[in-house]
């Protein structure tokens, strides 16, 4: 017994043995295999093209952009959602703290590109790739006396860089899960790349168990950024005359599909065809061209009109029963005209943010895929979301619960004062990173 416990604890220190000495050298050979392929994927595919070109210009920028007697905060955002995420914490860091200044990255082009000139941070790039020579560069380039990531971002030798320089390093707005590979056997060796983490700021209760079975001590659960985020973009939410007109037309009660893509359309449309005299529809598709524009203003059975038509006649709007937004940058407004929200993405890869409509005090419907979102099942449980397989589903939902108009009211308010009582994660994470003297 003793001789097989000898030998399992030799067995045990080989493998760590090998782990430490391979991990790192297969982690850059994998980047460098990444990067390589971003080359020759930008040969034909735009979004390649774009971060290829980012990668380039990097260096570039902080060249022109770095005040190199200045205290920066480093704030990394993979893409625009993970920024929306981060957002209340840069503001409040900007406003709060101005003897720091702001590097914000992204490595996402869809928050890059959206994002570049965003006036809240003082220098906005790509993240170099996670390589030891980039990153030994980037660490001496922009000296960051602190460092923040939102939500997933877990980049090895970034993180193994900022703790060899002793830079403080947080992890805001995350959440954890089972089937991630921190959490298998077989991958445990993840782990140690969130203890280089100063502090781990989580959504929920879960998450912080989730990584104290793992080894990985002092979590806090601070809630998520994001609900403070929607609280301010009602706040600041634009009219829309064009939807007021639409709105006042007569008393058809309206619904916002927002993020809408072609398989939500296929569940939603029939029942609005059905009952355009009961309900009218305003529909924001998450991409389009002018084709997709042209076929939803074509829908059969419904009296569709684009936005951008109504600029040049508003009248149109009295005669409508469906408008179609045809531009970017109003849909967070237009939900605050709307009584009942569907929200897209749910068919497809996942739903798309809900907080932003259930913040207006009106139910949010929205598609299956939902599983890796929490705010989707505690809005569920609060009574103010429903989740739809079907159109069938759907047509069960909105001639039920939702036909009710007083039912709809109080779905409603169960949605905003869910939004209500998540709000105060930013005032947390902020007070722990920055407190007196920080």
């Amino acid at each position: 017994m003793e001789l097989t416990e000898r030998l399992k604890g030799l067995r045990s220190f080989c493998a760590e043995a090998c782990r430490q000495t391979l991990e790192p050298a297969l982690y850059a050979v994998g980047i460098g295999i990444y990067s390589a392929g971003v080359g020759c994927a930008a040969l034909r595919l735009p979004k390649a093209r774009l971060l290829a070109r980012g990668q380039k210009e990097v260096w570039r920028r902080l060249a022109d952009r770095l005040d190199p007697e200045a205290r920066y905060v480093w704030i990394h955002a993979a893409s625009l959602g993970e920024f929306e995420q981060g957002r209340p914490l840069i503001e409040r860091i900007r406003r709060e703290r101005p003897e720091y200044k702001i590097l914000l990255t992204f490595f996402s082009p869809s928050g890059y590109e959206v994002r570049k000139d965003y006036a809240g941070a003082d220098c906005v790039c790509y993240l170099p790739f996670d390589t030891p020579g980039r990153v030994k560069r980037f660490l001496e380039t922009v000296k960051p006396e602190k460092a923040i990531f939102v939500k997933y971002e877990i980049w090895r030798n970034y993180l193994r860089g900022l703790w060899q320089r002793q830079v403080p390093t947080y992890l805001v707005s995350a959440v954890f899960r089972p089937e991630q590979a921190f959490f298998k056997k077989r991958s445990a060796w993840y782990r140690c790349w969130l203890r280089w983490y100063t502090g781990i700021f989580v959504q929920d209760e879960r998450s912080r168990r989730l990584l104290e079975d793992a080894g990985i001590e002092g979590a806090v659960v601070a809630g998520d950024t994001r609900f403070d985020r929607v609280a301010d973009i009602r706040n600041a939410a634009r009219d829309i005359p064009e939807l007021s007109r639409f709105r006042d037309s007569d008393d058809r009660p309206i619904a916002v599909a927002g993020s809408s893509w072609p398989l939500d359309e296929e569940v939603y449309l029939p029942w609005f065809r059905r009952n355009k005299d009961r309900m009218k529809l305003v529909i924001a598709p998450h991409e389009f061209d002018d084709a997709r524009i042209k076929k939803l203003c074509s829908a059969e059975g419904l009296a569709c009109v684009g936005f951008s038509q109504l600029k040049s006649d508003p009248v149109l709007a009295d005669k409508a029963d469906c408008i179609v937004m045809d531009c970017f940058g109003l849909l967070s407004s237009a939900y605050r005209y709307g009584d009942v929200a569907y929200v897209g993405g749910g068919f497809g890869a996942g739903i798309h943010n809900i907080n932003e409509a259930a913040v207006y005090g009106i139910p949010v419907v929205f598609g299956p895929n939902h599983g890796r979102f929490l705010e989707a099942g505690d809005l569920i449980g609060a009574g103010g979301g429903f989740s739809v397989g079907s159109a069938e589903e759907l047509s069960d939902l909105m001639e039920g619960r939702l036909a009710d108009k007083e039912a709809r009211r109080e779905a409603g308010r169960r949605a905003d004062a869910y939004i209500r009582s998540k709000l105060g994660a930013t005032d947390r994470v902020f007070r722990s990173i920055f407190t007196s003297g920080g």
